[in-house]
């Protein structure tokens, strides 16, 4: 499909929605402001009001446009399938901030970040609302998005509920039985830190994903709906965001390697103990590291 099809059929679907919300007889907006709207072109826009005339949705006389019916299932366009999963966006897109520095503030266009990510607009769009829910990024008042940093008091209450999560977790790795799959798991992320730190200098950067994965891994033993969405924003934050500030780096990314490893070590032997007080170790540093950052950014 063209990349020019693909813009019309996301843009004359999220019309529909607008009609939708108006409801018959409402009066749509100009096609600047539609254009703005969608973050499409004014031709895009004009086509797609074309069909909605065409399809007997709208009425269009001059400047006036108004909605003669509800869209139903059938009036809405296929879109092309993105060859790129919700997961690979979330992961390109906090990638992009942490290698390119992306600080709290910035603009964040749609449609520009769409053809950098390979992705539809619409769907590069329900990503951002979906990071909104979490105080990530806001839709900003004319158009576009803008990406948002965190007060201390959002920092200290997500770490201090991470803590319980994670404790948790640990807790429940300890005890499950040498035929789970997690021990497998941490003898493969055992070598990976392995190799990381032997080669910290050049691949530092590396760290996040790494540290993605060993969390990800412990918190997915536990079966628990609510921790698990509450794991994805933990995830997005302490992984990510944060590194957008660069301050030592390097030996941060050296010594949360190393206290991995004191935990991975204890949960190996079977040292409740001893893993519950290495990961309460980590996890105190990591709330440390994320208040400094906000203090160094000058973040209430």
């Amino acid at each position: 499909m063209a990349r020019t099809d693909e813009r019309f059929r996301e843009a004359f679907n999220q019309l529909l929605e607008v009609c939708d919300a108006l409801g018959p007889g409402g009066a749509l907006p100009s096609e600047l402001a539609l254009a703005a709207r969608l973050e499409v072109s004014r031709t895009v826009v004009r086509a797609a009001l074309e069909r909605l005339q065409a399809e007997g949705l709208i009425a269009w006389s001059g400047r006036d446009k108004r909605v003669l019916r509800h869209s139903g299932p059938d009036d809405r366009l296929q879109a092309q399938a993105t060859a790129v999963s919700a997961l690979d966006l979330e992961r390109q897109f906090l990638d992009w901030i942490l290698r390119f520095d992306v600080p709290p503030g910035t603009a964040l266009n749609a449609a520009e970040l769409s053809r950098r990510f390979g992705v539809t607009p619409h769907a590069l769009q329900e990503f951002l609302a979906s990071l909104s829910r979490f105080g990530l990024v806001r839709r900003r008042m004319r158009s576009g998005w803008e990406l948002l940093g965190f007060t201390r008091d959002f920092a200290v209450e997500l770490s201090d509920f991470r803590l319980m999560l994670e404790m948790n977790a640990v807790s429940h790795v300890a005890g499950l039985p040498d035929s789970h799959p997690i021990w497998a798991e941490l003898d493969d992320l055992e070598a990976r830190h392995l190799s990381l730190a032997a080669e910290i200098d050049r691949r530092f950067h590396d760290f996040s994903l790494l540290d993605e994965a060993f969390h990800s891994a412990l918190g997915a033993t536990v079966n628990n709906r609510f921790a698990a969405e509450f794991r994805k924003l933990i995830s997005l934050i302490f992984h990510y965001h944060f590194q957008w500030d660069k301050t030592n780096e390097r030996s941060r990314n050296a010594a949360a390697i190393s206290e991995h490893l004191d935990l991975i070590r204890a949960l190996k032997a079977r040292d409740r103990a001893g893993a519950l007080a290495a990961c309460e170790d980590h996890l105190k540093t990591a709330k440390l590291t994320l208040l400094q950052s906000l203090r160094d950014q000058k973040v209430g």
